[in-house]
This record gives structure tokens, C-alpha cells and sequence, in this order.
């Protein structure tokens, strides 16, 4: 990395910044996120990589990564923690799935059903596992695949049903027949933070990403 940024630095780049974050954040906001950022930052270069919750803390906190992107609770010792918006997490349906019918949804109501999940590794399924987990019943995982445009397609297609961000929901409802449910589970409701290391004086290039990440409008904010 060192060997890198110095080869970079020679080349007249003026900063460079790495980024440790989930699923959501690096498929549904960063790229909107960063066109902005990079636009206004032309000398600043970004290392965006996918990690689970667990390796952002850790990254953070022994330094491999500038920033950190997550949703819901962390252990903050250590941390500095910057809220900027709400991920809400539906069931993605086809339109004449009986689960259509619905108001809201269970975890429960789900394990009946075949589900579409997302890549080993990834941030949302290692989530699904562990409430799998919790409540000693596998959900029938009838195909994974690489992002939520494929999870919704799949459940367009009526492969199954699959969790995913209501802003990804939102997005792909406009090109395809997908129903999103609301999931009636506390931790469908998630947080997002960013996260720095506590007592780091940041350069101004970074703490401009994290201005240019608070102040995003695709955000889902909080309700109420």
C-alpha cells in the first residue's frame, strides 16, 4: 500500500483515502457519493472495499482503513461515531407471492418460503445467517448471487424472496414487478454511521468524504 501511495503521490495525487465498508453503503450510495466527492476533489484518491461489520471496527480501530461505513449497533470504545441516515431493511416479493398479501412480515413468516440470498462474505447475508442462527431454522437458500439488482430480479422472476435495503426496493420497483414488505422486526430498523478512530486529527480531504457522506440526498432519513 505504502509502495502505492508514495507512486501515486509522485504522480501529483494529493491524497489518498481507504474505506471499509458494508454491502449497502458500497452498492446502493458510494458511487453517487464519491462521483460527488472526486468531482470537487480531482487530486484525492479513494479505496472503497466491501468488508463485514466485525473487519470495519477492527480496521478502524489498528488503523488499515481511514473510514468506516456500517449500520446498526458497534461497540464504540475506541470510536468516534458519525450518524447521517436510517436503512430500513424490507422483504422484496413478487407481485402474486402469498406473502404479497400481507401488511407486514415476520422473520418467521419467511422460512416457509425459498430465499434469495446474497454472496457468502457479504455483509447483509452474514446478518441473515446469524438470525438464522438465533432461531435454530435455515431459511431454504434457493440461490445467492452478487447484489440486490439480482436478488430482485430473482424475486421478479419468482425464483423466491429475499431481503433487501427499501432503498434498493425503491429503486429496482421502477423497472421491475417486485412488492416490498415491511419487515415487522426491531432490527429491520438500522442506523448508519461513519466511523473514525478517536483522538485522529483527519486530513481536510477526508473529513470532506465524511461531509460529502452526511450531506447525501439519496439518504433514508429518519422517520419521526
Amino acid at each position: 500500500h505504502m509502495k502505492s501511495d508514495l507512486q501515486r503521490f509522485g504522480e501529483g495525487v494529493q491524497g489518498h483515502i481507504r474505506v471499509f465498508a458494508n454491502t449497502t453503503a458500497v452498492t446502493e450510495f458510494m458511487p453517487e457519493v464519491l462521483a460527488t466527492f472526486l468531482a470537487g476533489h480531482p487530486q484525492v484518491d479513494v479505496d472503497l472495499q466491501e468488508r463485514l461489520t466485525s473487519e470495519i471496527v477492527r480496521g478502524v480501530l489498528d488503523g488499515t482503513t481511514d473510514l468506516g461505513i456500517v449500520s446498526g449497533a458497534v461497540d464504540a470504545d475506541g470510536l468516534e461515531t458519525h450518524h447521517f441516515s436510517t436503512d430500513r431493511l424490507i422483504l422484496a416479493v413478487a407481485p402474486g407471492h402469498p406473502l404479497a398479501a400481507r401488511a407486514s412480515v415476520c422473520f418467521a413468516d419467511m422460512l416457509d418460503y425459498d430465499y434469495i440470498g446474497l454472496h457468502e462474505g457479504s455483509t447483509l447475508q452474514t446478518f441473515v445467517n446469524g438470525l438464522m442462527r438465533n432461531v435454530r431454522h435455515r431459511l431454504h437458500i434457493r440461490v445467492q448471487v452478487s447484489n440486490f439488482e439480482s436478488v430482485c430480479r430473482m424475486v421478479e422472476a419468482g425464483v423466491g424472496i429475499g431481503i433487501v435495503p427499501e432503498s434498493a426496493a425503491l429503486r429496482h420497483s421502477r423497472t421491475m414487478k417486485i412488492v416490498a414488505k415491511p419487515l415487522d422486526e426491531s432490527w429491520a430498523l438500522r442506523e448508519r454511521y461513519v466511523l473514525t478512530r478517536r483522538g485522529d486529527s483527519l486530513p481536510s480531504f477526508t473529513q470532506a468524504l465524511i461531509d460529502t457522506i452526511m450531506a447525501h440526498p439519496g439518504h433514508l432519513k429518519s422517520r419521526g
